[in-house]
């Protein structure tokens, strides 16, 4: 059998590596023992920070719709309930957009529904 010889591989497969932890700091962009441990290290974050992302964000939207719904006398959990029962789907992100950047609009959504709600509970 013929020997077989690795070394354009090799060098091609750690050029890749040390490619991809550039911008890293110290020998981790450099050194192809450390690169290779950073770049492990660094897929794990990005992996489990995508997720860690949508969790940030829901909070929040939920954080800035409890503010707004403070202002106006009415709980989140409150509101959020009401506006299930009134099937109205606008989702958090919306809300909490609405609720930032147009509270009018923001404020005539919760007197509405919070006013449909009330009028439902009394009925029964």
């Amino acid at each position: 059998m013929t020997r077989v010889k690795r070394g354009v591989q090799k060098r091609s497969r750690r050029k890749k590596i040390l490619k991809q932890t550039k911008g890293f700091k110290w020998q981790r962009k450099s050194n192809f023992r450390l690169a290779k441990d950073a770049l492990k290290h660094a897929r794990v974050y990005a992996y489990r920070d995508r997720k860690a992302k949508k969790r940030d964000f829901r909070q929040l939207w939920q954080i800035k719709i409890n503010a707004i719904c403070r202002e106006n006398g009415v709980s989140y959990s409150k509101f959020m309930n009401s506006l299930k029962k009134n099937k109205v789907e606008i989702d958090r992100k919306i809300l909490s957009q609405l609720a930032e950047i147009h509270p009018e609009i923001f404020n005539r959504i919760i007197s509405e529904t919070m006013k449909i709600s009330s009028s439902l509970n009394e009925s029964k």
